[in-house]
């Protein structure tokens, strides 16, 4: 796969594959072209050689993204925000159900109704990661999401979004600088030069 601007290269001759279920973390500084690599994953740029396989088992969209900075809408509470994200066609009580289930699946029992301008940014991201995961992607790309976050509820997050890929069996993709958020996430961790050269990091 080879990505460039202009007659900047930022990718050249990357390859590499990626599990059923299985999450791993891409290690890198920052600048490097990670999210340039999610961003042609999910279709936002378009590569200049080599192709991106998606092998969908679902009838839903295959992949999903959750950005650096969580995009929530302000004319709409947390479950408004959440609700963007079911694609099964339910009855409102049912909606309401799944979003108070997964409102405690991450600890925030009760906030159907918050203004999202009242969220901390680990509140605000929980509430992003629900809204991303409820569209049962096949794959799930994480661009440093945490990173904004003090050090103790990037380690909580990570921990969270561990136990929700690994509950509903969906692979990810996670970018980071940080070398012990990507040990708490991930089941395989690639250094980001190795991805140029097959030598892999377990």
């Amino acid at each position: 796969m080879g990505k460039s601007f202009g007659d900047t290269s930022v990718i050249d001759g990357l390859g590499f594959s990626l599990f059923a279920d299985e999450i791993v973390a891409i290690l890198g500084p920052s600048g490097c072209g990670k999210s340039t690599l999610l961003r042609s994953i999910v279709g936002l740029e378009t590569i200049d050689e080599g192709t991106i396989e998606i092998l969908s088992a679902r009838n839903t969209d295959a992949i999903g993204y959750l950005f650096q900075k969580p995009i929530l809408y302000p004319h709409l509470n947390v479950a408004g925000n959440i609700a963007l994200g079911i694609t099964q066609k339910l009855s409102k009580p049912e909606k309401r159900a799944m979003i108070a289930e997964e409102l405690a699946f991450v600890h925030l029992n009760g906030f159907e109704k918050r203004r999202v301008e009242s969220l901390s940014g680990g509140e605000a991201q929980r509430v992003a990661l629900i809204r991303a995961m409820l569209g049962q992607p096949d794959v799930l790309l994480l661009d440093e999401p945490f990173s904004a976050l003090d050090l103790i509820t990037r380690r909580e997050l990570a921990l969270e979004t561990r136990r929700w890929l690994k509950n509903r069996k969906t692979a990810a993709i996670h970018v980071t600088h940080d070398p012990e958020e990507a040990e708490i996430i991930a089941d395989r961790v690639i250094l980001w030069a190795d991805l140029f050269s097959a030598e892999e990091e377990e």
